[in-house]
């Protein structure tokens, strides 16, 4: 009697586990039993009965199925949330109600399996600054500060930024002290992602220099983009689209308010682990007169000595081919600083 029921309970057991089980139905007609954990960047994890948790390559695999509901994204971006069920070569189905046939898919259009939830996009950036001051045959103060902030989402990404410097220097005749530099910029930009790689995006400027007798510069621009490389170690993209530029010198009564075409780009590059070479270009040519034009350039090195601080120099070359009357056409600016990423 006892030899019989044990012998009844094993049976039971042995057909209880696997209609418990998810299953993987390999290529070469191999099993395993167990259950789908994940898959990510094609690497399926399987914790499997006999041999426990197990990684495999997604294109060893012929099908599978599942008795829970498991979350799979599809390459069409096809989310679905439901058991599956194995078929035929390379493909899985899923039930879509009593009285539909079921829905089948290939296997290979699976991009991952319960991926881990990604992390919430947050703002990033730096702040820098640096102070000069020299006293002995010349007397002279300068000061200056850059703020960068920047937010990338799947779809989107928004950057901010701003430069400011202002120095002074002592007459040895008189003792007045005279300015030497103040300047200051803003800036702000935001992208959208159509695809992994083509955005369309809206951007504003704001400038004044008050030693180059700029008032104020303003540029509202928009077009489109192509993002070629994006990654922590490099980054490449390229811009064109149209541009309204608005500039009054201090010797005018009425700015001057053109159209212009916008063309532009932005490259950083990791040199060595803790060195960051960043560099960004644009142009703005009339539409009504190719000659008269903007372009401002940037450029930086960036040397990291902790894991948030930084040492930089940046160089901001800009050119307006129409300045102020007694004003020349190039401005080159210097900064040098300590900053704080976070």
């Amino acid at each position: 009697m006892t030899r019989s029921v044990l012998l009844m309970c094993l049976t039971l057991a042995a057909f209880a586990c696997p209609a418990d089980a998810d299953e993987l139905l390999f290529k070469n007609g191999d099993r395993l039993t167990g259950k789908i954990v994940q898959l990510v960047d094609g690497k399926l994890i399987f914790d499997s009965v006999l041999a426990g948790k197990v990684t495999v390559d997604i294109n060893d695999v012929q099908t599978f199925s599942s008795d829970v509901p498991i979350q799979i994204h599809l390459a069409d971006g096809t989310v679905i949330n439901q058991k599956v069920s194995a078929t035929t070569e390379r493909r899985f189905a899923i039930e879509t109600g009593p009285a539909l046939k079921a829905q089948e898919f290939e296997t290979g259009s699976v991009l991952s399996i319960n991926p881990p939830e990604k992390p919430r996009p947050k703002w990033t950036g730096n702040l820098s600054g640096a102070f000069t001051s020299t006293h002995g045959n010349t007397q002279t103060d300068s000061v200056s500060a850059s703020a960068n902030l920047s937010r990338r989402t799947e779809k989107d990404r928004t950057t901010l930024g701003a430069d400011y410097a202002r120095g002074r220097q002592v007459d040895p005749d008189t003792g007045d002290k005279k300015t030497t530099e103040d300047w200051w910029r803003t800036r702000g930009k935001y992208d959208y992602f159509f695809t992994k790689r083509l955005y369309g995006y809206l951007d504003g400027r704001y400038e004044k220099d008050s030693i180059a007798d700029l008032d104020r510069r303003v540029i509202i621009g928009g077009g489109g983009g192509y993002q070629w490389v994006e990654s922590d170690d490099m980054n490449f993209s390229t811009e064109a689209g149209l541009a309204s530029v608005y500039e009054k010198y201090d010797d005018q009564s009425d700015g001057d308010s053109r159209l212009s075409a916008q063309l532009g780009y932005h490259f950083d590059k990791k040199l060595v682990k803790i060195v960051k070479f960043i560099h960004e270009l644009t142009y703005y040519p009339s539409t009504e007169k190719i000659s008269d034009y903007y372009l401002t350039s940037t450029a930086e090195l960036r040397t990291n000595l902790t894991e948030n601080m930084f040492t930089n120099f940046k160089v901001i070359f800009d050119y307006d081919a129409t300045p102020a009357q007694g004003s020349g056409s190039t401005d080159i600016k210097y900064l040098l600083g300590v900053g704080w990423s976070f």
